[in-house]
């Protein structure tokens, strides 16, 4: 199968899955009309074609949080996305890493943050959600520290979970523990591939990071059952404000859509906000990423960068979200997609495919560095 674009890898993704991995990954809160905007709103955006500028000599580097970056991307959180490939984080972390950009490991990842941080020489950023557990949270915080990690991204757009349609049909949640197992016994033999790679070869198969909590035998069962248990609706900004306090490093708040909420998470010290709604998976009928982020940006201003995901599946899509307020993107389901069709060579031609799209919709629209993609760049009509 000729890859060219995301779309290729999720269709090939889609053929190599069993089904409750593919849904969990492809799949979105409710009806999925917000998870469909991410995407759609994303195409009302028109680049101004520019021409005779001279732009024989583009370049996609930038620079966040002092960092070098080959194009302004970073490999977003996604829970147990080691599943989808045999130590899929491992491989995820490796493939970015030679690509020159940051990799974010979740919370919930199959491997844990010492098995990815020892599978890679530059340090890699770490997810956290606010549970009810503040002694694990913390113990995490000192791990991820002393594991080298200096950015921090905290989701808190995640004070219950949403109800995933998609997750129930396909026995990942809901129902009884039995129709569960049954459901997923069935699918994976399906999937003799993945069976042999990750289901037979990827051992262990539990969530690395929560080991020290439920145990070395801990499955997926036992992770619902954590979560349902440790999500904290009562969280507040305040808490919030401790948690920076006692982070050392860069700390970014992942889930931010209203312009008010934006200037809270500046007034409070953090380095940088993603505008996100979960890719579509947390509130069905929020607002799309690329709507939200001209009115962040105008927000905030220049007092913290900002980043961007939920909707990216190009390089043409992160000019976009550039030209209107974004220091860079995140891209969840791409990454994951990519990874289950083709492991660590997939991530790393999905990051080139990036690459090569961002640097000719900039050579078309007269951009050749990235500070050069404004909001004059483009024509929107959101």
């Amino acid at each position: 199968m000729i890859l060219a674009n995301t779309d290729d890898f999720r269709r090939l993704a889609r053929k190599r899955l069993p089904r409750f991995l593919f849904e969990y990954i492809d799949g979105g809160a409710f009806s999925e009309t917000t998870l469909r905007n991410n995407q759609e709103d994303l195409q009302q955006i028109s680049l101004r074609q520019r021409v005779l500028r001279d732009v024989s000599d583009v370049s996609t580097q930038t620079t966040l949080f002092g960092q070098s970056l080959a194009m302004p991307l970073v490999l977003a959180p996604v829970g147990i996305a080691g599943l989808n490939a045999r130590r899929g984080e491992v491989q995820a972390a490796r493939a970015a890493e030679a690509a020159g950009v940051p990799f974010c490991l979740s919370t919930v990842s199959a491997c844990s943050l010492d098995e990815v941080c020892n599978a890679v020489i530059n340090p890699i950023w770490f997810q956290l959600y606010m549970i009810r557990d503040r002694g694990f949270l913390r113990e995490m915080l000192s791990r991820a520290h002393a594991a080298g990690t200096r950015t921090l991204l905290f989701t808190v757009d995640m004070p219950v979970p949403a109800t995933r349609y998609r997750d129930i049909r396909s026995g990942l949640s809901g129902g009884s523990v039995l129709r569960r197992k049954l459901a997923r016994m069935t699918q994976v033999m399906t999937k003799p591939r993945w069976a042999w790679d990750v289901g037979l070869w990827g051992r262990p198969h539990n969530l690395g990071n929560i080991v020290p909590v439920l145990g070395e035998r801990a499955g997926i069962d036992d992770f619902w059952a954590w979560l349902g248990k440790n999500f904290d609706p009562s969280v507040r900004w305040e808490d919030i404000d401790r948690i920076r306090a006692e982070w050392p490093g860069h700390f970014v708040i992942k889930g931010i859509l209203d312009p008010d909420d934006a200037r809270t998470a500046a007034s409070i010290g953090a380095d940088s906000i993603v505008v996100s709604n979960h890719g579509g998976r947390q509130l069905d009928g929020a607002i799309s990423a690329i709507r939200a982020l001209p009115r962040i940006a105008d927000a905030v201003g220049n007092d913290l960068p900002l980043l961007m995901d939920s909707g990216i599946r190009s390089g043409l899509d992160m000019v976009r979200a550039l030209a209107l307020g974004a220091r860079a993107v995140m891209i969840g389901r791409p990454w994951v997609y990519a990874l289950a069709a083709r492991q660590q060579a997939g991530v790393s031609e999905l990051l080139a495919m990036f690459a090569h799209e961002m640097r000719v919709a900039m050579a078309l629209s007269g951009c050749t560095r990235v500070t050069d993609i404004s909001r004059d760049k483009v024509e929107t009509g959101l």
